[in-house]
């Protein structure tokens, strides 16, 4: 299988219009537990949410964003994210337990994934892409503005 694959085709301005509204943070969750509303628990900087709830309950939309709830739903995704990057900066190397669905919204060629030491760049033109990272990656954000992806577990 492929490290990445392209899975399909998306409104790229309709989802740029729809995050508008959507407060600012480096990662905000899309998608919570039921009767969890706060959309920045469930995100990376979260200790507890993994002790009492597994990725896969987190399928509620938090936001009136029809045309990304239709998406996630569609594409069966749990735990989706805004992600966004800051310039000039890059993740530490790190495995995920499952593969992800990345839908590139703000990006340039500077933007990159590092992925078993091979370079991948997404363009935002639309594309959804399935990224295995499962195996060994990171994000670089070697440029001088904000990436921002959709990232929704598979």
């Amino acid at each position: 299988m492929p490290v990445i694959e392209r899975m399909g085709q998306v409104d790229i301005e309709r989802i740029r219009l729809e995050i508008e509204a959507i407060p600012s943070g480096a990662q905000v969750c899309l998608q919570g537990v039921e009767g969890q509303t706060d959309p920045f628990w469930g995100n990376e900087s979260a200790d507890d949410f993994y002790e009492s709830h597994l990725e896969e309950e987190f399928v509620h939309p938090l936001f009136d964003l029809p045309y990304l709830n239709f998406i996630m739903k569609n594409y069966k995704l749990s735990r989706t994210r805004i992600m966004r990057q800051p310039k000039k900066s890059c993740y530490s190397l790190h495995i995920d337990e499952t593969k992800r669905f990345h839908i590139p919204v703000y990006t340039n060629e500077n933007c990159f994934f590092v992925i078993d030491d091979k370079i991948y760049r997404l363009p935002s033109d639309g594309s959804i892409y399935l990224v295995d990272t499962t195996l060994v990656h990171t994000a670089v954000n070697a440029s001088f503005e904000e990436r921002t992806h959709i990232v929704g577990n598979v």
